[in-house]
């Protein structure tokens, strides 16, 4: 039998869970499995003890496990309680800081994991072709207003999210946008002069028409290409940035 299809009563641990642990896992696993989408009501507090067999403390410490991590969120008052949250790139990457954090991982080190993530993911968003997100990309790799910061950094976001997705790689896809999210919370005023931008708008467009045409190695170096001269700029002008340790946010 499917593990993912037994019934919380039936209790599908791991020997040596302590059992908040457990029992968040399965919640994790009927999240999944129901195909419940974010903002979805999970059972109330009463239906899940009666569910799950165990005591009110075990329970709630299950909840605020997932809380943390951004799974769900607790909705106070009358016809609140669990909230399904979903699977974030920005919870992810704000869960990530705290170990970065801990092991002295420099902005240096994050750089250059998105200048190896960045063009591998084109390179397989090349090889999939993923018709449903073509049409998409074609729409965030158009012309940029240039001069204006907000909307420069939201075209230039949605790119790059969506070259992820493009990807078929949930892991890839995860990682590399909270790396992406992580940096962006640290560098939000750094980005190239307006007098540049039209060159990026360019490498993107480039990038895309790569990506459409099914060329995957063409895909990866241009996509390494446009990082690296980003990656040149950060250094150049930002050099004290390189050397300091994420933060847990």
């Amino acid at each position: 039998m499917d593990r993912d299809a037994l019934e919380p009563r039936q209790r599908p641990y791991k020997r040596g869970d302590k059992v908040a642990q457990a029992v968040a896992r399965s919640i994790v696993r009927k999240i999944r499995t129901e195909g419940l989408e974010p903002g979805a009501h999970l059972p109330s507090e009463a239906q899940m003890l009666k569910e799950y067999g165990i005591g009110r403390g075990s329970l709630r410490e299950a909840l605020r496990i997932l809380e943390v991590n951004g799974l769900i969120w607790l909705k106070p008052g009358p016809g609140g309680g669990p909230i399904v949250g979903g699977a974030q790139a920005d919870h992810f990457g704000q869960m990530a800081t705290l170990y970065l954090q801990a092991q002295g991982t420099t902005f240096s080190e994050l750089i250059e994991a998105r200048l190896a993530l960045e063009p591998l993911m084109a390179r397989l968003a090349a090889e999939r072709q993923d018709p449903e997100l073509m049409d998409a990309l074609k729409q965030v790799s158009g012309s940029v207003r240039v001069d204006d910061d907000s909307t420069y950094l939201q075209f230039t976001g949605d790119f790059h999210r969506l070259i992820a997705a493009m990807s078929g790689n949930g892991i890839l896809s995860l990682v590399s946008q909270s790396l992406s999210d992580i940096f962006r919370d640290r560098v939000s005023g750094i980005v190239f002069p307006k007098s540049r931008r039209k060159d990026v708008s360019a490498s993107h467009a480039a990038i895309a028409q790569a990506i459409e045409e099914g060329k995957p190695d063409e895909a990866h170096d241009l996509m390494y290409e446009h990082m690296a001269k980003y990656v040149a700029y950060v250094k150049r002008g930002h050099p004290t940035l390189i050397n300091e340790v994420v933060d847990w946010r």
